[in-house]
């Protein structure tokens, strides 16, 4: 079966992507790292490194117009290319932005999504630097963030060694539930635009201060987000780490979910494992570094939920104890 994962390592192959001089890290991770040069030699004291990443944002994949308000749409483009810098470790500096959309957008559509897009910079402290413009049938965006974070301390989802455990910020599972809802209430306004229900979906928080603080003190031994839902990032982390994981069900900071969708079947342990688009971390941390890791950190919520192992298994573990196979049922454009 074709997936995700197998396109990107055919592209690999293909492609000359192989780590040396400028290039400290290429394809397999949330972003690539470069090393200042200077005229083919490495720059003389280098106090940091550039974190370089892109990011999708397409009509009909990532948002519905008939669903998603606009200046969400631009919120949410910004912030969720900005998550993968978090899980490097890094600090966002400057974006370049390629947009595609028709004609008939560029008028109150077109204003509402800049504004969306501009608030998410305030907040994140990035510049807009350049980039494209082109008329389209449809809305595509495509966005690259470059950031930086200190020589040799970016955090790469291959370290994870066995005996690690395993940490997740925030809660999992909201944005999944904001979007059961948009597709069962249609286009939010007014106070259910504001609805904490929602916020996770529509407008996304990379946690950008939190993933610089863990790689600065040197915490973690590896680090990925969930853009594409727990179960599946996991897997990926485990893969690039080459270890295995037991992850403890009752530990999982769920979301409420509320009881008219509870009786249609929408379960708070299966929104946590495999909806997508919560943009927390998941990392790993050496036991002996795990007392320093707080209960929170400016308000948001850290907790261990499970532990890595030798081998590859990656495994749920319920309230007594019984283990069963965790495969990644997350978001896969190609699944």
């Amino acid at each position: 079966m074709t997936t995700e994962a197998t396109l990107i390592e055919k592209i690999r192959r293909a492609i000359p992507s192989r780590p040396g001089g400028f290039l400290r890290l290429g394809i397999g991770d949330d972003a690539a790292v470069l090393r200042s040069f200077t005229r083919g030699r490495p720059a003389r004291g280098v106090l940091s490194d550039w974190v370089f990443t892109s990011d999708s944002f397409l009509e009909g994949v990532h948002f519905l117009p008939s669903r998603h308000p606009s200046r969400a749409v631009g919120y949410k483009a910004l912030a969720r290319a900005l998550s993968d810098i978090a899980a490097m470790g890094a600090v966002p500096r400057v974006f370049l932005l390629n947009l595609a959309f028709p004609q008939k957008l560029t008028g109150s559509w077109l204003d509402q999504f800049l504004g969306g897009m501009a608030r998410a910079a305030r907040n994140f402290r990035v510049v807009l630097a350049g980039g494209d413009i082109s008329q389209f049938p449809f809305v595509a965006i495509s966005i690259a963030v470059l950031g930086e974070v200190p020589a040799g301390k970016a955090v790469k989802r291959s370290g994870a060694r066995p005996g690690d455990l395993l940490f997740v910020s925030g809660t999992l599972g909201a944005a999944q539930l904001g979007l059961e809802l948009i597709l069962r209430q249609g286009k939010p306004t007014g106070s259910l635009l504001r609805s904490p229900a929602l916020q996770t979906h529509l407008f996304p928080n990379p946690r950008l201060e939190l993933g610089a603080w863990l790689a600065d003190r040197g915490l973690v031994s590896a680090m990925i987000d969930t853009s594409d839902g727990f179960s599946t990032d996991l897997a990926r982390l485990c893969q690039a780490s080459r270890v295995g994981v037991r992850v403890w069900a009752d530990r999982l900071p769920g979301v409420q979910v509320p009881l008219g969708l509870r009786r249609k079947g929408l379960s708070s342990l299966e929104l946590a494992l495999h909806g997508g688009e919560d943009y927390e971390l998941v990392f790993a941390v050496p036991s002996r570094l795990a007392r320093r890791i707080p209960s929170s950190h400016r308000g948001v919520r850290l907790t261990q939920v499970g532990e890595f192992v030798r081998g590859r298994e990656v495994r749920l573990i319920d309230s007594v104890d019984r283990a069963s196979k965790l495969a990644p049922r997350g978001w896969d454009h190609f699944r």
